[in-house]
């Protein structure tokens, strides 16, 4: 099940979808703000919503950018059906319940969020003297924002985003370090995890904007994969490493966290499964074994046996043979000291 937060970010993702730049939708509506044409459009012919209409004439036909935006040149509103194919009804008068409250003040948007409210369905309101194009659904509204603004706005987030990737870097590096030599404590791996929190956090945002700008957005998209590359699931295996529950319910805890939360680190302690930073805790060694190429069925029975990291490395490549044969044990014994190498001189793992 969806937390609330999350399943109003799916409805207003969903919504987006259907109105992005390179929609058949979106050239209609665009073309409509731009003309000062104003409009009222319905998405979706349930029963409920054709209860709602009143007046105007049934149109019936094949729908098209042009065909809709000349209907909005008349008064009234338009109904379309949910998969845009067709034009039902133009030029008619949505009469929704007068007791839904709504914190709009023109008529056209007043009976857009009443509207949505009631049935449950996108309304589109188009301002005529603005030019502003505003959705709802639901108890959603959003103000649709213009393609030259969304690249701006998304460019600044990923510059913030690769700010707190580098940090989140240099929090890796004195992990490792603190790890192989014995001295990590459960502040580092929180400090760690808050930072790869917050990436998931602006994450998301860019992840709007992406899809708010449809066949716009291609290239903010590449760039995201590349800033956000590995991040995921090094930290659910940070997860694995040192908290006291299951790593998968126990992320699922840690993405329920507002930003405000995450900021205090007691709050990521308490998901952890910890009362205090002083605790003792013993690395499993999930993460920097992954490093290494073999399986994770084979790094679980190290771990399952062993216990924790300093106990596997601190074993010799006989030692290690017993539990995965003299080959595996040559090839794990080779990858561990390049590892370690590679951490001791601060180089990226």
């Amino acid at each position: 099940m969806l937390h609330p937060q999350k399943e109003d970010e799916e409805a207003l993702l969903s919504i987006l979808t259907i109105v992005s730049p390179g929609t058949s939708l979106r050239a209609a509506i665009d073309d409509i703000a731009k003309g000062r044409l104003g409009a009222l459009i319905v998405v979706g012919n349930p029963p409920e919503v054709i209860e709602l209409i009143n007046g105007g004439f049934e149109v019936n036909c094949k729908f098209s950018p042009q065909k809709l935006v000349e209907l909005c040149k008349m008064d009234g509103a338009i109904i379309v059906d949910s998969e845009l194919k067709k034009i039902l009804h133009s030029n008619t008068q949505l009469i929704p319940n007068p007791k839904i409250e709504t914190t709009e003040t023109g008529t056209r948007h007043k009976a857009a969020e009443r509207t949505a409210k009631q049935v449950d369905q996108l309304v589109i309101a188009v301002s005529e003297r603005k030019g502003s194009i505003t959705l709802y659904k639901g108890k959603t509204k959003y103000v649709l924002r213009s393609t030259q603004d969304l690249l701006n706005r998304s460019g600044e987030t990923l510059r913030m985003l690769e700010n707190h990737k580098d940090i989140y870097h240099e929090l890796m590096l004195n992990l490792n370090v603190l790890e192989f030599t014995s001295l990590a404590s459960l502040n580092d791996a929180v400090l760690a995890i808050q930072k790869a929190e917050i990436i998931e956090r602006i994450e998301q945002i860019v992840r709007r904007y992406i899809i708010e700008l449809g066949v716009e957005g291609a290239l903010i998209e590449m760039q995201l994969k590349e800033i956000i590359k590995g991040i995921s699931k090094e930290e659910l295996l940070i997860v694995k490493d040192y908290s006291l529950k299951d790593e998968l319910s126990t992320k699922v805890e840690l993405s329920q966290l507002s930003l405000e939360k995450l900021i205090d680190t007691s709050n990521i302690l308490k998901v952890l499964g910890y009362d205090k930073l002083e605790e003792v805790v013993e690395v499993e060694g999930h993460r920097i074994l992954s490093k290494i190429p073999i399986s994770k069925e084979k790094i679980s029975l190290l771990v399952t046996h062993l216990g924790n990291l300093q106990s596997i490395i601190s074993l010799s490549e006989a030692d290690i043979s017993e539990y995965l044969g003299d080959e595996a044990a040559k090839a794990f014994m080779e990858g561990l000291s390049n590892l370690k190498e590679q951490v001791m001189l601060g180089k990226k793992i």
